[in-house]
């Protein structure tokens, strides 16, 4: 398997995907490509639709978008380990994975991932109320399973919320104690840690996604 990654910096949509390999110790072979580049362009329109990463390529086939990348890593590797067991919470950790796919759009625009900074923003009443919302399911989940990740053991929500994580350091949100601890246990996970490492050595500036002022 290959998977095209964007800038580990910016791109939050690379790390979902790039994620399950990382945290799941699984062989993949990695492709950078910096985004909005010429190179990116030419790289990614043969193999992609979209032209957009991440892009999984497995032999003949080509899988885009985050989650449908982690979707298929799972049934074809994992056995479906990357989902909870049980019906009800399987059903619940889809449920919250795919509001974080197709939501929080304030949230998402006003704090661009910026692993290597700390900006300040003027957050809109929309950003705000998804940050409660986030901070809400996280402490109801922690309370279930404290010092755990989402649902215990490491899942596809939890690389779905991995990049706000990072989001919610930059830009300084304060969280609840029970919030708090999920994405402190997010942080401080080896692959979080890895990625991290990753990211401060690219130099590449793109400009949108330097919200805000420098802390």
């Amino acid at each position: 398997m290959k998977l095209y990654i964007g800038n580990q910096n910016y791109s939050t949509w690379s790390l979902r995907a790039w994620l399950i390999f990382a945290q799941c110790e699984l062989d993949v072979e990695i492709e950078k490509l910096a985004l909005f580049s010429e190179e990116f362009y030419a790289t990614l329109k043969d193999k992609n639709p979209a032209a957009k990463v991440p892009a999984l390529i497995d032999g003949d086939i080509a899988v885009w978008d985050s989650l449908a990348i982690l979707e298929y890593v799972n049934e074809v590797v994992l056995d479906g380990k990357a989902w909870p067991e049980s019906v009800a919470e399987r059903a619940k950790a889809r449920a919250l994975a795919c509001e974080m796919h197709s939501g929080f759009f304030a949230l998402r625009g006003e704090m661009p991932m910026n692993c290597r900074a700390k900006r300040r923003v003027n957050l809109s009443e929309q950003a705000l109320k998804e940050i409660e919302r986030v901070d809400a399911m996280w402490s109801e989940q922690m309370a279930a399973y404290p010092e755990q990740f989402l649902f215990g053991e490491w899942s596809i929500a939890d690389a779905m919320y991995a990049p706000l994580a990072l989001r919610f350091e930059t830009y300084q949100i304060t969280l609840s104690p029970l919030a708090q601890s999920y994405q402190q246990k997010v942080l401080n996970s080896p692959a979080m840690q890895r990625w991290l490492d990753e990211a401060s050595l690219e130099t590449d500036i793109v400009d949108e996604d330097e919200a805000g002022e420098p802390v």
